[in-house]
């Protein structure tokens, strides 16, 4: 599923407008960066959680000629999925 199928199944099960559906998703979505901008969690109960892990710096070596690369320190979104969601996608394998 894509952005846009998300906007039509809630403009269609909400009874909204494609406009408001479209508003309501990018709240949410901005919503979610901005808390994990800010090194927040994000938790959605029986779906999952998104949190901030970071990375140290380290030296790497350039797979093609062997030369040592610096990498620099990072901040990467995390997503660990809920027991509930796994449970219901475990599930529907064995349909």
């Amino acid at each position: 599923m894509v952005k846009s199928e998300l906007i039509e199944r809630l403009s269609n099960r909400a009874g909204i407008t494609l406009s408001k559906a479209e508003e309501l998703i990018d709240l949410f979505f901005d919503s979610m960066s901005e808390a994990l901008c800010k090194g927040g969690r994000v938790e959605i109960r029986g779906f999952g959680a998104f949190s901030v892990k970071e990375y140290k710096s380290y030296v790497g070596r350039n797979p093609k000629t062997g030369e040592e690369v610096r990498v620099p320190a990072k901040r990467l979104p995390v997503w660990r999925t809920g027991t509930e969601l796994r449970q219901r996608v475990d599930s529907e394998m064995d349909k």
